[in-house]
């Protein structure tokens, strides 16, 4: 009964956000529901005061309400992935950065597009797909009614999936192929991650992104999606990620240390894009292990 009323509830979403697209105000519309009615207000509210203290609580409550708005809004957007992807050049995506792209395409070993839970992240993934042949990194979520509603709308957008967990041989397959794969990054990894530094706390940070980019000589190239005044995105990638010597367990932690860093700093330049709704500092670092500290 749970699922079937979810599904019901995210097929009408989107159905009215088929009937008015552009009405991007619906989707600040929802998420200021969703503040209002508490939906993790109190995770969010905790993460931000750990990550910036030095703010007083007046600015924290204005980044948390923007917040709110900028997920809503990219609920809206997600039942129409597939248009708004191919839609014409411009007219939801500018981007800058693409030259990293292409000289990592050009080397013919693949490239792993490294985010975190940052705008529409899956809406610039699909996009950037477009250039060149893509495959999403998901976990499959536990309603398989909503799952294969998102599936359906990731493959109108032109993206292949592979399951988390069960999908490294194809990862590699498709690394092989000169395939980009879309991995995320910023989940708290509880026992099986990597305990690196995250606005100044250890903390447990997804191994496999580092680990298959070092097994597999594949860059990680890290990509932003910013929100413009006028509701389109503004996608950023940055250069290639430094790789260390070697795959083993130090080179692992370094990488991930890097790509944890260069989020943490757009996030701190744009706060209201992040998701502050997990609980990214759910897992403490074993007693004693001070290897992640900064």
């Amino acid at each position: 009964m749970t699922h079937a009323l979810e599904a019901l509830l995210v097929r009408g979403m989107a159905g009215c956000a088929a009937a008015a697209p552009r009405a991007l105000d619906h989707g600040a519309a929802l998420g200021d529901l969703a503040r209002s009615l508490g939906l993790r207000r109190r995770v969010a509210e905790s993460n931000l005061a750990r990550a910036f203290p030095e703010r007083s609580r007046e600015e924290r409550r204005a980044i948390l309400v923007e917040h709110y708005r900028e997920v809503g809004r990219v609920a809206w957007e997600y039942p129409r992935l597939g248009r708004l992807v191919h839609a014409a050049d411009g007219e939801v995506v500018e981007a800058e950065g693409l030259e990293h792209l292409d000289a990592v395409r050009a080397r013919g070993r693949g490239a792993i597009l490294l985010t975190g839970h940052f705008g529409n992240f899956e809406l610039v993934g699909a996009w950037l797909g477009k250039r060149q042949p893509m495959d999403f990194v998901v976990k499959p979520l536990s309603n398989p009614r909503v799952e294969s509603m998102i599936a359906t709308w990731r493959r109108e957008a032109g993206v292949g999936s592979i399951p988390i967990g069960v999908g490294a041989r194809r990862i590699f397959a498709a690394l092989r192929e000169n395939r980009w794969v879309a991995m995320l990054g910023d989940q708290d990894a509880r026992r099986s991650g990597v305990f690196v530094p995250f606005f100044g706390t250890p903390s447990s940070t997804p191994a496999g992104p580092a680990a298959i980019a070092l097994r597999a000589g594949a860059p990680i190239v890290m990509g932003f999606d910013i929100r413009l005044p006028d509701g389109r995105h503004r996608l950023v990638v940055t250069p290639p990620l430094p790789m260390p010597e070697g795959n083993g367990d130090d080179a692992v932690r370094a990488l991930t240390a890097s790509h944890a860093a260069v989020l943490e700093e757009w996030v701190r330049r744009h706060p209201a894009m992040w998701l502050w709704l997990h609980r990214r500092w759910k897992t403490p670092p074993p007693a004693g292990d001070r290897s992640s500290e900064g």
